[in-house]
């Protein structure tokens, strides 16, 4: 499985990513390795995610969810709680 998510920082910032392996993404960010992917070494929250079978499938919903204002991510994450 390929996923794409979204975290949300310490600050209140909102990251999308997508990765094979949402656990250890998640772990990465929040044992200081998130740095690389959220420009922070703040502690990150899950918020939303997405399952899809190919890699090219995640990357094309990461690009369109980072197309989105911060008002529609944050309609999108209440959408799916």
């Amino acid at each position: 499985m390929h996923y794409t998510y979204i975290v949300k920082c310490a600050d209140n910032t909102l990251y999308c990513g997508y990765t094979n392996n949402l656990e250890k993404r998640i772990a990465d960010h929040n044992a200081g390795k998130g740095a690389k992917y959220t420009k922070s070494r703040l502690p990150v929250t899950l918020v939303y995610h997405e399952e899809f079978e190919t890699k090219e499938q995640a990357m094309s919903r990461e690009w369109h969810i980072k197309q989105l204002s911060r008002k529609a991510k944050l309609s999108l994450i209440q959408g799916k709680s």
